[in-house]
């Protein structure tokens, strides 16, 4: 099972332009689950994901983290990175 984990906060600027990038990447994956937190109101799990900047997306295949993002990254470089790890 693929899991994509998005962190992010309220306040942070670059999380509001990964929005719309991954809800288009969302689209795109059925057979994916896909999880959003605010590291505010979620800390116990940024904590436990070791999450030091927003965003950061991670990727995991069966429990294990395969891909980690800081920052925004395209539209492509999220699908290809899903796609990798199918």
């Amino acid at each position: 099972m693929i899991s994509v984990k998005k962190f992010s906060a309220v306040w942070c600027g670059p999380c509001k332009t990964l929005k719309p990038i991954f809800e288009e990447v969302k689209t795109n994956f059925n057979n994916v689950q896909f999880e959003e937190y605010d590291v505010d109101s979620q800390h116990e799990v940024a904590s436990k994901y070791n999450i030091r900047s927003v965003p950061t997306v991670i990727i995991e295949k069966d429990g294990k983290e395969v891909e980690r993002f800081a920052g925004v990254s395209s539209k492509v470089a999220y699908v290809n990175a899903i796609n990798e790890s199918l």
